[in-house]
């Protein structure tokens, strides 16, 4: 399990396992089925051409915040991606945060800190909303 998958984990609890991101169309059951070139099944609704992401999204700031409450510790998960981690009860050691950085494809100087961060918060928000989270506008821009 890489480091974005603990975080995902730890924000998401076990919605994390429930809501993964699939390119595969929803069935109408609600259940994944694989994406085929086949002719669609006739319906008299009309079908989606864009792919299902998740069925559900999971709002990462109540838990965030309540993280934050339960830690005891005065972070800001918003604008800090070592707060985040902290708020978690993850190591955000300079270690796992360049272990974090290859994962998310950062492709900088881990030795620039602060542009290191920077580039993890916000790739690591896109990823989170890639994958079920719903993140406020301004911290995926």
């Amino acid at each position: 399990m890489g480091i974005f998958d603990k975080i995902k984990h730890a924000i998401f609890g076990d919605e994390a396992r429930a809501a993964p991101v699939t390119t595969a169309e929803v069935a109408p059951s609600g259940q994944a089925k694989p994406a085929a070139p086949a002719a669609p099944p006739p319906t008299s609704a009309p079908a989606s051409s864009a792919p299902a992401t998740v069925a559900a999204t999971i709002d990462i700031v109540p838990l965030l915040d309540a993280a934050v409450k339960k830690s005891g510790q005065k972070l800001d998960w918003r604008r800090s991606i070592v707060d985040l981690m902290k708020a978690v009860g993850m190591d955000a050691s300079l270690a796992e945060r360049k272990e974090l950085a290859a994962e998310l494809g950062y492709s900088g100087d881990t030795h620039d800190t602060a542009t290191m961060n920077m580039f993890l918060h916000k790739a690591l928000m896109k990823r989170l909303a890639e994958n079920g989270g719903k993140v406020p506008a301004d911290l995926l821009d």
